[in-house]
């Protein structure tokens, strides 16, 4: 990704200070919901270490490889779990989003820069076409968690939260279209930021 080394240590520290919430949420809850904070704890470490700026670790070639095999797992698990609930299509946006910067960052690939930290050396990564839409949904899913963290009657909430059924469903489990797996406001504050954080990476990818 291209941007400063600012941005990539805070966004490195954000991803970072989630996964270690999803870890300790591994301890309490429903076996679903233990699930659930055990994926978004891989998730929130995993984008952790592709955002720590290139000047300060340059991860090895083959690491890229393991980012692939490891989130195309996890993608083929969410796409297994969602016959049971559509709120897992969330996770496997977000772990085919990982294989793709992966894939897009890794070295050799056209356009690759790296991970966070690499300045405007390197052309612009990725497809695009694919890049515009997660950012679209990513996008729409930040703005859908901002609104159930308002507080209900405010115009704000109305806007971006609401009631009705939308595009991307904030509540409970954070994920499209359910509301399963502890929606405490920690915890939706929690997936709000890595949304937040996994838009700044494919923006600056």
């Amino acid at each position: 990704m291209h941007g400063g080394a600012l941005a990539g240590w805070l966004l490195m520290a954000l991803c970072a200070v989630s996964g270690a919430y999803c870890l300790l949420r591994t301890r309490t809850g429903t076996p679903q919901e233990r699930r659930t904070a055990r994926g978004e704890a891989l998730m929130g470490f995993g984008m952790a270490a592709m955002a720590v700026p290139a000047a300060v670790l340059t991860l090895p070639e083959g690491a890229w490889a393991v980012y692939g095999v490891v989130f195309g797992a996890a993608a083929l698990r969410a796409l297994w779990s969602a016959r049971h609930g559509s709120h897992h299509l969330h996770h496997l946006v977000g772990s085919l989003a990982m294989v793709y910067m992966a894939v897009t960052m890794a070295p050799g690939a056209a356009g690759a820069g790296g991970h966070a930290g690499h300045g405007a050396a390197g052309g612009a990564g990725g497809v695009p076409l694919l890049t515009g839409v997660l950012l679209v949904y990513y996008a729409l899913y930040v703005l859908r968690s901002a609104g159930h963290l308002i507080p209900a009657g405010t115009g704000v909430a109305s806007f971006a939260g609401g009631s009705a059924e939308g595009v991307v469903r904030g509540g409970g489990d954070g994920v499209v279209g359910g509301t399963t797996g502890g929606g405490t406001e920690l915890t939706m504050a929690c997936r709000l930021t890595m949304g937040i954080a996994m838009f700044a990476m494919l923006l600056t990818l």
